[in-house]
């Protein structure tokens, strides 16, 4: 192992970037943080997103943070930053019907483990938020609400929210009855409501107990409408994002 020996846990109050300089100074770089959106939605893909932050002043997020803590605006201000300094960074996008058919817990592991192959370096430590990741060739460890103590964490949370939100605002043009572009397919009153009258659309998790007694309810799938691409089709589904400074 290169580097001194890591003599210290950091602090919870260290800052968001203690995690990662312990662990280089360890010789443990670089680090890889790893984080996903969309697990509580009823409708829309799951995104799951990896980055590597790199080192020195370069890696210093302006605004970085938990992604559900940041507006909308600030959100993409700091993805765009992110984008921007990452050393490497990718982005995984799994349907509905895939979290339908095996299940939302193994669609989050699999796709970490997706994004962080995809990474265009490999990372010589993981820290993945809540879920460890079995499975992978370099030591990792999961983090209880990483992406508030740890800047990787954070800045794969940012990639991954924005990057499903601009999926469900382009959703929302197929299925405007539902609001897509504002819940994003979480279960709020709204969506609710609009589920009990009109039953769901293909872009909904039919193995979710409210989608499944909506559908049973309303008896059919909605149809899609406005710009008359095929309703199942998923912007994003099939298709990595990723860049490298």
């Amino acid at each position: 192992m290169k580097g001194r020996p890591l003599r210290f846990t950091p602090r919870r109050d260290a800052g968001l970037y203690a995690y990662e300089r312990a662990l280089e100074h360890a010789g443990l770089g670089p680090v890889a943080g790893v984080d996903e959106a969309g697990r509580g939605a009823c409708a829309g893909p799951l995104v799951v997103a990896a980055v590597i932050l790199g080192t020195g002043a370069r890696r210093r997020v302006p605004g970085l943070g938990d992604s559900k803590l940041l507006t909308p605006a600030r959100r993409e201000a700091v993805y765009a930053e992110i984008v921007e300094r990452a050393q490497a960074w990718s982005a995984v996008v799994i349907p509905s019907h895939d979290i339908d058919r095996v299940g939302v817990h193994r669609c989050n592991i699999t796709g970490m483990r997706r994004a962080l192959a995809l990474l265009e370096e490999r990372p010589g430590y993981v820290l993945s938020d809540g879920f460890p990741v079995p499975g992978l060739t370099v030591p990792s460890l999961a983090m209880i609400k990483g992406d508030r103590v740890a800047a990787c964490v954070a800045a794969a949370s940012v990639i991954a929210k924005v990057t499903r939100d601009r999926i469900m605002v382009e959703l929302h043009g197929r299925h405007p009855r539902y609001g897509f572009d504002v819940h994003k397919g979480y279960i709020t009153r709204e969506h609710s409501a609009a589920l009990a009258e009109h039953g769901p659309c293909a872009e909904h998790r039919f193995s979710y107990v409210n989608v499944g007694r909506a559908l049973r309810d309303n008896g059919t799938v909605a149809p899609g409408e406005g710009t008359g691409t095929p309703a199942a089709r998923v912007p994003g589904v099939g298709r990595t994002e990723r860049a490298r400074t």
